[in-house]
């Protein structure tokens, strides 16, 4: 019984009404009437202000909470046919037609129905029922597959197949797959087998010519409704959209106030021009209106809808009507006090009494005003205020709003400036000054109206000026009276992007975890694996510098996976526990086992990196690879992978190493004499060296090189050509160096003679004692100052016949306008490398999500063979865009060992 309930599927639910929900990750939600939600399991959820379900929206896939109340809940059987039905209003119509849909939910294949062919004309095909179902496996959407008979033969768009599967056959160009909407019934089997008084035509608002509505004009003015606000502005496109039923219309607006979502665009096709996507509306024909000339008037403008109070019926409270001079006619209209009649109580001191009704104005007495003039001697009794009174104080008594969530807390957003609105029917206006005024005990807001008022002022309360507006527009009311202006749509909430990394937005991006060890991929399985959208690592808030580093470590090479192993002590340091097996079980397996990797799983790591380093950078701005690795490495508590040992000094231990160009790029052996500045990673290698007076003291088993760059307009160097080997034989300290010119053990090295374009410039120059003489008895040479050789303890004699020590490049980190990507090579094959860009593509604005992508790149293969004379000589221009970025904007050469990476 438990397993039957536990496989019983979600409830179907329908927007009620207009709904807007407020997400601290996702900002402002708005569901639209006749929208279908699914229940999420264990989505139900009780509290304090009512019911709420947990529910995914059918129509555009957000999981929001959403109050029980605005929720219908929709039949099991009617969910799959009304889901595919495009138009909001006609699905809320259908979903109360129970007989209609129950009849077309048991319609037995191969009935005669009508196709709606025209909404403009209500025009109908013949056509046969031939298939009823969903379009595509996992889908839950009802379509009715038709075949078109009589004169509407051969105007379909299919033979019965939909995507390349055959759902049903018929001829090219008579079949039709098309949602419960666009089809009824024959008026023969409408009349004889159903009691509904009228078909689906009529509840579509097509039987009658008079409610069809017609096709609009580009430019003409149209109205609608959103969010209980009527927006306005002109057509700048209207038709029907692809992959739509032809019969249903769409409307493209240009708002005159924004508040819209569409940038013009359907598909990536290009329907009209929006400036911006907060002035753009596409919706269907039926929610639009054309706007007559008495709704053109700028008041209109997104005036909100809400019912108007009614008048008070006691005369008592009715204040005289303001005397006014025939003869002098007013340039403007003005608002007359009677429009204030609800709201005599609200300046008045909170009252000790029991506590009225929620939701309800205050009871309209004729009130004794919080602020009055100076009192009269008692020898003269005091009149009662009139309107003369009351418009020299310019201090109106308005009501609070009856809604909670409407009330301004003071001090919360209220400020000098903001477009504010009292009363009900609004007066809208801008606060112009807050204080206190004498014998109100809580702030006063002097606002500025928009319009004048016969009772208002010029910004002076009982003779003292608090700031200055034309006359007649000066109104002072409490501040816990003033609402935001409802005309603009409200200021959507900050969304944390850090913390929606981790939210459920992200569940259908999610990775998994992978416990066991998984080796690196090679060869064809690592394009199998690796190759398209969707692989790699996702990229997500400047993630960049972080998912090309990670790729290129541990994508196709096994180099760095002594990180993921080394021992850590995880009761001195949980941290770093934490973070070794986030690596190794979020990231790395995960990466080598399916190819992609969620940003949220990278995130975890960046909040890592926060927590122990305190630079709250790390998870939302951009870094450079090197302050990853070097955190990353501190992080994990390994050894450091390089120890370099200067002439005079101890050795030093480092992570990766900058290379240092020479101070004289232009005059230097290092740089091609061709039209690019051009030189090679193992010439600015030997060169850094040689010029620092380093040694490394052990052979590295990985070694990052970062390439001498100071930003785009500094470039030292216009490409650099990453050595596809990089032999560091000369670089190590204390071993057995061949002589330049005879091969015998060498026992002095020149840094003079490195850079003597009489003799092999640019390459490492080191002697016997011999050649060392001859070399420097040269007038050129004699003042060189050679030094000496550190080599291993012994008497060494006689030629070097040793193994070089070489090192292979297997993955290069390239950066364009403050964007990470990275090549790596997957294979022994020349032309065995990747491109990895973790941002490559966005699905979705704002709050979408990065698309990664991991494609072939073997065109850089034959570029990297090249020699340096020969790259220097390439036309720039001519480089296509892969290329183009290795060698001019490389940034960071990872080199291995891979004898030596087993030892580690």
């Amino acid at each position: 019984m438990s397993d039957s309930r536990r496989r019983r599927s979600p409830k179907m639910y329908m927007v009620a009404s207009d709904y807007k929900v407020q997400d601290h990750l996702e900002g402002t939600i708005r569901l639209q009437r006749g929208q279908l939600c699914l229940q999420q399991e264990g989505g139900a959820h009780r509290s304090g202000r009512g019911d709420y379900l947990w529910v995914k929206v059918i129509d555009n896939g957000c999981v929001v909470k959403v109050d029980r109340q605005v929720l219908s809940e929709v039949p099991a059987e009617f969910a799959g046919l009304l889901e595919p039905v495009p138009d909001l209003d006609i699905r809320v119509k259908l979903l109360s037609r129970t007989q209609f849909l129950q009849r077309m939910a048991a319609l037995a294949l191969g009935s005669e129905v009508r196709v709606i062919w025209s909404r403009s004309q209500s025009e109908l095909a013949e056509a046969e029922l031939r298939y009823r179902g969903p379009l595509t496996r996992g889908s839950s959407a009802i379509h009715f597959g038709v075949q078109l008979k009589g004169w509407a033969a051969g105007r379909g768009k299919c033979n019965g197949s939909y995507k390349g599967h055959q759902l049903f056959s018929c001829p090219d160009g008579c079949g039709l797959f098309l949602p419960v909407s666009e089809i009824t019934l024959p008026r023969s089997s409408r009349s004889s087998s159903s009691s509904e008084p009228q078909s689906p035509v009529s509840i579509l608002s097509r039987a009658a010519e008079s409610s069809v509505p017609q096709p609009l004009a580009v430019g003409q003015r149209v109205c609608f409704i959103q969010d209980e606000c009527v927006q306005r502005g002109s057509v700048q496109f209207c038709g029907a959209l692809s992959n739509r039923t032809p019969s249903t219309l769409y409307v493209g607006v240009l708002l005159d106030h924004p508040g819209g979502s569409w940038d013009g665009y359907y598909k990536n096709t290009k329907l009209c021009s929006i400036p911006s996507p907060d002035y753009g509306a596409l919706l269907p024909l039926s929610k639009v209106t054309a706007e007559s000339r008495s709704e053109r008037s700028p008041l209109a403008v997104t005036s909100p809808k809400l019912p108007p109070l009614p008048l008070p019926n006691k005369p008592a409270l009715q204040p005289p009507s303001p005397i006014k001079d025939p003869s002098q006619p007013s340039s403007r209209p003005l608002i007359q006090p009677a429009m204030l009649l609800t709201a005599r109580k609200a300046l008045q001191p909170p009252s000790s009494s029991a506590p009225r009704a929620a939701g309800k104005p205050p009871a309209l007495t004729t009130p004794k005003p919080a602020l009055q003039p100076p009192l009269v001697p008692p020898n003269k009794p005091q009149a009662p205020p009139t309107d003369q009174s009351r418009s020299s104080n310019g201090f109106h008594n308005l009501p609070s709003p009856p809604i909670a969530e409407q009330r301004a807390e003071p001090g919360a957003w209220l400020e000098v400036g903001s477009m504010v609105e009292v009363n009900d029917p609004p007066l809208f206006g801008v606060i112009r000054w807050i204080g206190q005024i004498h014998n109100i005990p809580e702030p006063v807001a002097g606002i500025e109206l928009d319009q004048e008022l016969s009772a208002a002022t010029d910004g002076s309360y009982l003779g003292e000026r608090h700031f200055h507006c034309p006359a007649n527009k000066g109104l002072f009311v409490r501040l816990r009276n003033v609402r935001r202006d409802s005309r603009f749509p409200e200021p959507e909430l900050p969304i944390n992007q850090v913390d929606r990394c981790n939210s459920i937005a992200f569940a259908n991006w999610s990775s998994k975890r992978v416990e066991e060890h998984t080796p690196p991929l090679s060869g064809p399985d690592a394009r199998v694996t690796y190759e398209g959208f969707k692989k790699g690592i996702q990229g997500h808030l400047n993630s960049c510098y972080l998912d090309a580093s990670l790729f290129s470590m541990f994508s196709c090479c096994s180099s760095f996976d002594w990180l993921l192993f080394w021992p850590v002590a995880a009761q001195n340091n949980p941290i770093s526990q934490s973070a070794q097996d986030l690596l190794r079980c979020e990231i790395v397996n995960p990466l080598r086992r399916y190819g992609y990797v969620c940003a949220s799983k990278t995130m975890a790591l960046r909040k890592l990196l926060k927590e122990e380093t305190a630079d709250s950078g790390f998870t939302n701005e951009e870094k450079d690879p090197e302050e990853l690795l070097n955190q990353l490495f501190l992080l994990l508590q390994v050894e450091p992978l390089l120890k370099i040992r200067s002439v005079s000094q101890k050795a030093q231990e480092c992570f990766i190493y900058q290379l240092f160009p020479p101070s004289s790029p232009l005059l230097s052996p290092l740089v091609s004499p061709g039209p690019l500045r051009v030189s090679s990673v193992q010439a600015l290698l030997e060169s850094s060296f040689m010029h620092s007076g380093l040694k490394l003291t052990e052979a590295p088993s990985c070694l990052p090189l970062l390439m001498p760059r100071f930003g785009k307009e500094f470039k030292m160097f216009d490409a650099i050509l990453p050595s596809l080997s990089l032999d560091i034989t000369d670089l190590l300290d204390e071993t057995l160096r061949q002589c330049s010119i005879c091969q015998s053990v060498a026992q002095w090295e020149c840094l003079q003679c490195y850079e003597d374009v009489d003799i092999t410039p640019g390459q490492l120059k080191q002697y016997c004692n011999t050649c060392n003489t001859q070399v420097h008895t040269h007038k050129k040479r004699q003042m060189h100052r050679p030094v000496e050789v550190r080599g291993p303890r012994g008497c060494w004699e006689g030629p070097v016949h040793g193994a070089r020590q070489l090192m292979d490049l297997f993955a290069v980190t390239c950066i364009e306008t403050s964007h990470y990507v990275s090549f790596v090579k997957h294979g022994p094959g020349a032309t065995d490398w990747l491109f990895f860009d973790s941002m490559a593509d966005r699905e979705g604005g704002e709050n979408g999500f990065n698309v990664p992508q991991v494609r072939s790149c073997p065109e850089v293969g034959g570029y990297l063979s090249l020699s340096v004379d020969e790259v220097s000589r390439l036309d720039a221009s001519s480089l296509r865009d892969p290329v183009r970025r290795l060698l001019c904007d490389s940034y960071m050469c990872l080199y291995h060992c891979p004898q030596l990476s087993l030892y580690k």
